[in-house]
């Protein structure tokens, strides 16, 4: 017999989804069979699996450690790798209930296929380095409630507890933060602008059009932004683009940008030949110059009081300020 003690961070779960993750190799039809025969029960009691989990419930299965070991998901090599370079995350924020990271370039937010190694990974294999000895019972999955490019840096918030994800995910979704990006485009853009459109996701080619009139399958975007700087390249002008992202879609900013004839600097999408072959040869830059670079928390009820009128800023990568001081433009001046 094992003792499951559940603690705030696995709270908020149903009890048949957490025993899921606990043996991750067990069908699910397994648990409704335990439940049933009494096998497992909650509290002592009888149960369903159905109940949402509160800190202190206690859950017992009366199995064998065999069996309880043969259903557990087994520890793979890449597991232990992911393990051993979770300091690769770069902190920004962390309390009981949420992390916020500042991602590098060239690490996926989420996998995309089995094999892939994401945020997601290093921030369960941080937190778990983290809680060491603790509690072996804590199984929580840590989820991130927005998500960036591959090769867009910044920003990046998590969830350690399920209260915490719940509390973000609700919040980003009912749009009650303001998320800013910075990015360097081609050309001069002289003054704020709103930009309201259309965005037509091709699944097939894994990108998306802009356009100004609503079809069959489309979802309405809205981009802001207001220019900082200005740089030169020989004769080419480049603008540092201050960028609310007001909805939140894949691509939003790349392809809103490129419609207006302002495609960003490194972006070989969307960008133009030309532009990405300059920064290229000049730089080494092989990717989009785009940073989600502060979150500004609002102050509605939603927003627990801890939260409400924080800005969290994230640093930019070296390489993107090494190419703004190049230019002509002045990094020391985003701090003041």
């Amino acid at each position: 017999m094992q003792v499951l003690k559940i603690t705030s961070q696995d709270e908020g779960q149903r009890l048949d989804k957490f025993l899921c993750k606990f043996m991750a190799e067990a069908p699910k039809s397994f648990f409704y069979k335990m439940l049933r025969k009494k096998n497992i029960v909650l509290n002592g009691k009888k149960a369903e699996g159905m109940e949402r989990l509160v800190k202190g419930d206690e859950i017992k299965l009366f199995l064998s450690d065999e069996t309880i070991e043969k259903f557990k998901k087994k520890t793979s090599g890449t597991d232990i790798q992911i393990s051993s370079n979770c300091n690769i995350l770069d902190i920004i924020y962390e309390d009981n209930d949420i992390l916020i990271i500042n991602k590098p370039i060239g690490i996926l937010s989420q996998k995309a296929d089995k094999n892939d190694i994401s945020v997601v990974e290093y921030i369960n294999a941080y937190l778990k380095k983290q809680q060491g000895d603790a509690d072996n019972h804590t199984i929580f999955n840590a989820g991130i409630c927005n998500r960036l490019d591959r090769n867009t840096s910044g920003l990046i918030v998590a969830g350690k507890t399920i209260k915490g994800l719940q509390s973000m995910n609700s919040i980003f979704k009912n749009r009650e933060l303001k998320k800013y990006y910075l990015c360097i485009v081609k050309g001069k853009i002289s003054s704020a602008e709103r930009l309201d459109g259309y965005l037509v996701k091709n699944s097939s080619h894994n990108n998306v059009t802009i356009t100004q009139h609503e079809t069959e399958g489309s979802s309405r975007v809205i981009t802001e932004y207001t220019p900082l700087q200005y740089g030169k390249i020989g004769t080419n002008i480049y603008t540092l683009l201050k960028v609310h992202l007001v909805t939140g879609k894949a691509h939003q900013i790349r392809a809103h940008l490129k419609s207006t004839g302002h495609p960003l600097a490194g972006d070989a999408k969307y960008g133009h030949k030309d532009l990405y072959q300059i920064f290229r040869r000049r730089f080494g830059l092989k990717h989009q110059l785009l940073h989600a670079w502060k979150l500004e928390f609002g102050t509605s009820g939603n927003i627990p009081e801890k939260y409400q009128g924080i800005v969290f800023e994230a640093p930019l990568p070296e390489e993107f300020t090494n190419i703004m001081e190049s230019i002509g433009m002045d990094v020391a001046a985003l701090r003041r």
